[in-house]
């Protein structure tokens, strides 16, 4: 038959919520004083003071009003026509990066940071192992994204990797780009 074990004769570690607990309530108690008449005294003094005397609200400066003369210049407040046909000439390109595309955690990084440190072929995949600056792997295949160009991975050989970027010319006008990543020693 066992018999029941002491709390108090347990190890240091199973103590240790006793004492804490026991040395909280005791300070608990001894910092609590139940005459507050000083501090009382210190509130009525304080609220009968006189307040002080708020002072004088500074002075706002006038700012000279001014009248937009556009003589030749174009008004800024209407819409200005002559940019409106750049985009509709430059509308037949049909090559652009899909604004409502989820970027990858890759694209964050410039093309000429990240590493090519192998690769592997899986159930009939090639597989490219990259490394970031901050050191972490990441595996990458065919249709991945990398860089901040989006470029997008269109082959895997053992040396390297292939990749069309979507690179601006002029603000609307977008080209193709090949760019590699090689396999670095």
């Amino acid at each position: 038959m066992r018999r029941p074990e002491n709390p108090l004769r347990r190890g240091p570690s199973r103590r240790l919520p006793w004492l804490v607990a026991a040395l909280l309530s005791l300070q608990l108690t001894a910092c609590g004083n139940p005459d507050q008449s000083d501090l009382e005294d210190y509130a009525k003094k304080v609220k009968a003071r006189d307040p002080a005397p708020i002072g004088p609200l500074p002075e706002i400066k006038q700012i000279d009003t001014f009248i937009y003369e556009p003589g030749e210049r174009r008004d800024p407040f209407v819409m200005d026509n002559r940019g409106a046909a750049t985009p509709a000439a430059v509308a037949g390109n049909n090559l652009a990066p899909d604004p409502l595309r989820r970027k990858e955690e890759l694209e964050g990084f410039a093309l000429d940071s990240l590493r090519m440190v192998g690769t592997l072929e899986q159930n009939q995949t090639m597989w490219a192992l990259i490394r970031t600056p901050d050191g972490i792997l990441h595996r990458v295949r065919v249709g991945n994204y990398l860089g901040m160009n989006n470029g997008q991975i269109v082959g895997i050989s053992d040396t390297a990797i292939q990749l069309t970027e979507i690179v601006s010319e002029n603000p609307g006008e977008w080209r193709e780009r090949q760019a590699t990543v090689a396999l670095t020693q």
